[in-house]
């Protein structure tokens, strides 16, 4: 059963990315999950393209991309951009 708690979880994350990605891509960017540590709630990403430089990422990443991850799985905390 937690297999399928997980899967839910991953395609609600994907689902929330896809709605993002079209902002991130208009601009040059985009996003790529990382992970998911369901045990702390975080969810990786990586921010690609002109995501990497830009110089209001972070708030790209906190107002956007989180808020949205969040409306999808309530349950995560925090959205962490790993820096490739």
């Amino acid at each position: 059963m937690k297999t399928l708690v997980n899967e839910d979880l991953r395609n609600n994350i994907v689902q929330a990315l896809e709605e993002i990605r079209p902002f991130l891509q208009r601009d040059g960017g985009d996003i790529s999950l990382v992970e998911i540590d369901e045990k702390e709630s975080i969810v990786k990403v990586q921010l690609e393209g002109n995501c990497v430089s830009c110089s209001i990422n972070n708030m790209t990443l906190k107002a956007g991309v989180e808020m949205t991850i969040k409306k999808y799985a309530p349950q995560i905390k925090e959205v962490i951009n790993i820096e490739g």
